[in-house]
């Protein structure tokens, strides 16, 4: 149902009538509603053109029917057909998503349309003096009928255009690059996947969605299908239900070949048994045949910030209170992949290190500073792994170089491609001055999680060593999260330069079949959640043969 308070047209509405003197110096004249009346029968097609409507008046005539072009009017908000001969409504009608009044009343409906279910944002719905069933007619009486209608609506709507008997297409596969013939290498698969924990997908957050295509049984069984069909080497999952980790995903995909790491947010610490299985978190799953879990790590925002704040209030008060956590798990590649992928004896290759790190962060729009904070803190945390794992394997000599054990980091960052969380990223470093921090003081905090390490900002700058690269372009894959208020990139993979390569990427979906199934936002019946999943594969190009203390660091020469 509709978040935002509705005022409707204001039935004392004034207008001004253009005077001729006004029309010939050119003004230009403006309106959004239109009122039809005098006993029309019929409507000019011309009448849908006129897409800027918000509101339409055509109560009080003699119509018997509308044209399914009416749904062409996507901006109207209010629509009275009150008062006519209207004795069937077009299904289309349920593609005007934008209403939030439409008037009905004293008409001859006998029956209503299940796609009228659609009209999630709908806050009044006239009925009234209408011969339609008993059925339907106690539904709309009773206390908040009107959403108890649409509800019954949504949900018997299967066959139909929003259930459409097609399955979405295949996504398309983007060649990115090919293998480089003349370097060792080994070809993995990743997948990350925000996959909508079952206490998050309610009615209203997800009004276009029926009930039952929003329960977890049902949407659970699309998910890994999704994932099995993707059948990743590795496998990031973020919005992981606890209880679902362990009775569902970790069973599921045992039996498939992969191991697996999970960690529930922050606030599960403090919770009783029976509420923390419901406790969302992230998760890694690795197939066994190539590689093997040598350490892995959680790191939880809320205990970095509230260690590092250095009295910064805005570190206690907004990073602290957010309880987003991220994992690492650090693997070793079998030697087996290795010598599969070069189609040859690997005599004398030793270990090969890779780092895989997984995050979820902070949610909301407004705490742009959390965000890029949250992700400041976890590069470093990553960067603290690289080092304390190559110095445990006493490789002191060179625990300082940051990219010698490869990484992907997949992540839902909440944060758009233009966003400083992402220039961080991508490029090494953000001033300490980004509009996303919001013109809050956090610089004295972040210096412990510099590259460089306490006090080691330089020109203002918070770094790191990462050369990291996103899998995706922009132009592969326009939007990572599709619901109807928000559609746009959010979900990345990147991985580190130069000892991985992207070689290919699962495309998006395709949009011709969301506009023809008038898909107006996510989950839907064919699509589990509302983030789409990134898949990516990847070449890891191993390093001449020489290693340090028998492990394989790829880039030394």
């Amino acid at each position: 149902m509709p978040k935002e308070k509705y005022d409707p047209p204001d039935p004392r509405r004034m207008y001004t009538i253009m005077s001729t003197e006004e029309a010939a110096n050119g003004k230009k004249s403006y309106w959004a509603e239109l009122e039809i009346s005098g006993k029309v029968r019929s409507l000019s097609t011309s009448l849908w053109t006129l897409t800027h409507l918000t509101a339409l008046h055509i109560g009080d005539n003699s119509l018997c029917r509308i044209p399914p072009d009416i749904a062409k009017l996507q901006n109207l908000v209010y629509l009275d057909l009150s008062s006519n001969k209207i004795r069937s409504l077009p299904g289309e009608l349920g593609n005007m998503v934008s209403l939030r009044e439409l008037l009905l009343n004293n008409n001859q409906l006998r029956v209503l349309p299940f796609e009228l279910g659609k009209l999630f944002q709908l806050q009044t719905l006239g009925l009234k003096g209408n011969p339609l069933a008993q059925e339907i007619l106690n539904l709309y009486q009773e206390h908040d009928g009107t959403r108890k209608l649409l509800n019954y609506l949504l949900g018997n709507l299967s066959g139909t255009k929003l259930v459409s008997s097609e399955q979405p297409p295949p996504r398309s596969w983007i060649v990115q690059a090919e293998p480089d013939r003349a370097r060792t290498a080994a070809l993995f698969s990743v997948m990350c996947y925000n996959v909508l924990c079952d206490k998050y997908a309610t009615r209203q957050l997800y009004g276009y969605c029926p009930s039952w295509a929003l329960n977890w049984e049902y949407r659970k069984k699309s998910i890994m299908q999704e994932i099995l069909n993707c059948s990743a080497d590795i496998i990031s999952l973020q919005e992981v239900e606890t209880v679902q980790y362990y009775s569902y995903f970790l069973p599921e995909l045992k039996e498939q070949g992969y191991e697996s790491f999970f960690s529930p947010k922050s606030r599960a610490r403090t919770m009783s048994d029976c509420d923390r299985k419901h406790v969302d978190g992230c998760a890694i799953f690795y197939r066994t045949e190539k590689f093997s879990l040598v350490q892995k790590h959680t790191v939880e925002f809320n205990q970095l910030a509230m260690a590092n704040s250095e009295g910064s209030e805005a570190m206690l008060n907004r990073v602290m209170t957010k309880d987003n956590i991220g994992v690492a798990a650090l693997l070793e590649v079998r030697k087996e992949m290795m010598e599969q992928s070069a189609g040859k004896s690997l005599h004398g290759m030793k270990k090969q290190l890779l780092l895989v790190a997984n995050a979820h962060m902070h949610w909301d729009p407004a705490y742009s500073d959390v965000k890029l904070v949250q992700t400041v803190m976890f590069l470093s945390e990553v960067k603290n792994i690289v080092d304390k794992a190559t110095r445990s394997l006493k490789l002191a000599s060179i625990s300082g170089e940051t990219n010698a054990v490869p990484l992907v980091l997949c992540a839902d960052l909440n944060s758009l491609p233009d966003s400083g969380v992402v220039e961080f990223l991508s490029s090494g470093g953000v001033d300490s001055t980004h509009k996303d921090f919001q013109e809050l003081r956090y610089i004295d905090s972040l210096t412990n999680f510099n590259c460089n390490g306490k006090n080691g900002v330089s020109n203002g700058r918070i770094t790191h060593d990462f050369k990291l690269k996103s899998a995706y372009k922009n132009v592969l894959m326009p939007y990572t999260n599709y619901t109807f208020d928000f559609k746009g990139i959010i979900d990345y993979i990147f991985y580190s330069q130069p000892t991985l390569n992207v070689l290919g990427v699962l495309g998006p979906l395709d949009p011709h079949w969301l506009h023809e199934n008038n898909i107006s936002g996510c989950p839907h019946p064919h699509i589990p959640s509302d983030h789409f999943s990134l898949f990516a594969q990847l070449e890891l190009l191993f390093p001449n043969p020489s290693s340090v203390n028998g492990i394989h660091l790829p880039g030394r020469r």
